[in-house]
């Protein structure tokens, strides 16, 4: 039974399905779901400007999936990343894999958390402004 699909925002990204992703199944292996979420998850990151030369960037702190079905060549997959919570320096996302051209159509669902961190490696707060980026970010 198709999932609803959330009207609130989200940071979506598309990526095509390649020919390689695919293991001895004819279908996606699933390790590569955990390649296309962490695409998605940096493309995120560069438009928060957490990306090198930066002084912050993010480490991922927990990362989990539900395959729900299985996603087939070709195809576009779309990763969208809905804000459940921001922490003083984290950030907890919901995960999901769809079809780009069929929302409805979830192959994976689950959760990430992201910490910020400075150049030492130790948590570091969220700015004011770095706060208002987030929330446009997810479209909030």
């Amino acid at each position: 039974m198709p999932e609803t699909v959330r009207s609130e925002p989200g940071f979506v990204f598309d990526i095509p399905v390649r020919w390689g992703d695919l293991d001895a199944m004819n279908h996606v292996n699933n390790t590569v779901y955990f390649r296309y979420t962490e695409e998605a998850r940096v493309q995120l990151m560069l438009k928060l400007g957490m990306l090198p030369p930066s002084t912050r960037t993010g480490v991922l702190a927990h990362a989990s999936l539900d395959f729900v079905r299985p996603v087939l060549y070709p195809a576009t997959v779309r990763v969208v990343h809905h804000l459940v919570r921001m922490g003083r320096s984290s950030l907890e996302v919901e995960v999901s894999v769809r079809d780009a051209d069929q929302p409805e159509v979830v192959y994976a669902r689950g959760r990430n958390v992201l910490v910020s961190i400075n150049p030492e490696g130790r948590s570091q707060p969220w700015s004011e402004e770095e706060v208002v980026r987030i929330r446009q970010a997810f479209g909030a």
